[in-house]
């Protein structure tokens, strides 16, 4: 075993196959992708990457275990005891669980549908395929097991050995959750008594959360399970979803659209990046079209000096309801961004002639959809007998959970983006802007 010290969670032990896996080019290569892409452009000190966050699920996916065999030690006849093999095959796949992510993965996905997203088998496929870390893998005789717990394909494994890492409440999200507020110096945070109440059903192999005792509710696990939901929703909101953040990722995104679809940047060269070889590639492309060259180089000057576009109109969901999937049909269909670039050309060419200057104009979406994810974590409540059901099914009697499901759409906006620095400009723009979209969009900021 060797011992790294985490900020986060202190001392974390690794066995030597483990460093064997992260010693490989694939998994260094996390070293230099930061956890929260662009968000050290706001909260300077979130420059924490992937690299440590898949060391701390490790760790997380660790204590979980333990918490699940001492609750079968209480309960050998209900619960199942995790054995060492099936604690090796788990803790790999968490170790490995973020192996596939690009440089400003989440903005490029969800923004261009250019890519596959990060967790899809294909990318699992290609990186623990012939490579390094695959090899390395087959020599320690876990490939097809690891293959199976993050891609949900090949050979059927135990439900918890997946749930551990992909459930609504998992050593993933408890690690993030914990790192994030660390580096970006917010105080929110949940009781990491939380995963104490985890077991595993003996007869089916699921990870569940015991709310019962002596036939009665117990409202303080149900409070600690909600509070890690709540977390998680105040992140997105202060930081995930932060305006200067999500203008830094529609530079970003915009910048490996067009590399991208000119022919001139490969997925096979991103799933290969860190943040910083990315954008030094990006500063070297010839997009083969002299104006798109003189955009880019543009642009990505404005991202290294942090000269971020700026918010010409916002529109929310609260106010935009009506509109939002006409404005999703039309500009954000994935991997059909036509009528969108045309959209943003007609306004560049309008500006130019009434205001007499140059300006670059993005219209970005960070998510097409803004929602509470299913709470699927299995509970079992008082009533329920030895049926373990999804949290979520229980949302008409959890207030808290209910109003969580109601604050997420909340958080959708579309923003229309320019490199005009004059807010007069910008305002005369916002009136262009807002006249050349659909009926009924409403404009939220005020210049």
């Amino acid at each position: 075993m060797s011992i790294l010290r985490d900020p986060v969670h202190g001392d974390i032990e690794l066995s030597r196959d483990e460093l064997r896996l992260v010693d490989t080019a694939e998994f260094q290569r996390l070293r230099g992708i930061k956890q929260l892409g662009s968000a050290s452009l706001v909260f300077p000190g979130a420059v924490h990457t992937r690299f440590e966050h898949s060391i701390g699920t490790v760790h997380v996916a660790d204590l979980l275990l333990d918490a699940c065999n001492k609750n079968a030690a209480k309960d050998p006849a209900g619960c199942h005891r995790v054995t060492a093999e099936e604690r090796r095959i788990v803790r790999a796949a968490a170790l490995l669980h973020d192996v596939t992510h690009v440089p400003y993965g989440h903005n490029i996905e969800d923004q261009t549908g250019l890519l596959p997203r990060h967790d899809e088998p294909e990318r699992y496929r290609a990186v623990l395929g012939d490579t390094e870390l695959g090899r390395e893998l087959d020599r320690q005789g876990l490939r097809s097991d690891v293959l199976a717990i993050l891609t949900g394909e090949g050979r059927t494994v135990p439900p918890f050995w997946k749930q551990v890492l992909s459930d609504t409440i998992d050593a993933d999200l408890l690690d993030y959750l914990r790192r994030d507020a660390h580096y970006t110096g917010l105080e929110l945070r949940y009781d990491r008594r939380v995963l104490d109440y985890f077991r595993i059903d003996r007869q089916r192999g699921e990870l569940f959360v015991d709310c019962e005792k002596n036939g009665m509710l117990r409202e303080d696990i149900v409070s600690e399970l909600l509070r890690v939901l709540e977390c998680r929703y105040h992140f997105s909101e202060r930081v995930y979803y932060h305006h200067a953040k999500i203008a830094a990722g529609a530079l970003l995104s915009r910048m490996v659209e067009l590399a991208l679809r000119a022919g001139a940047l490969t997925a096979t060269e991103l799933m290969a990046a860190t943040d910083e070889s990315l954008i030094v590639r990006l500063g070297e492309l010839d997009l083969g079209d002299e104006r798109a060259n003189a955009r880019l180089r543009r642009d990505v000057l404005r991202f290294r000096r942090r000269a971020l576009p700026k918010r010409v109109l916002v529109l929310p969901y609260y106010v935009n309801q009506g509109v939002q999937q006409e404005l999703l049909d039309t500009f954000f269909t994935p991997g059909k961004p036509e009528p969108r670039f045309e959209w943003e050309a007609a306004m560049e060419a309008q500006a130019e002639r009434e205001l007499g200057e140059g300006a670059d104009v993005m219209l970005y979406c960070p998510k097409r959809r803004m929602q509470l994810k299913e709470v699927k974590t299995l509970v079992r409540f008082p009533g329920s007998g030895e049926r373990t059901l999804p949290l979520d099914t229980f949302s008409d009697d959890l207030p808290r959970l209910r109003d969580l499901a109601d604050s997420y759409p909340r958080l959708w906006k579309l923003y229309v983006f320019s490199s005009l620095a004059d807010k007069g400009q910008r305002r005369k723009l916002q009136e262009m802007c807002l006249a050349a979209l659909p009926a009924g969009c409403k404009n939220a900021l005020a210049l």
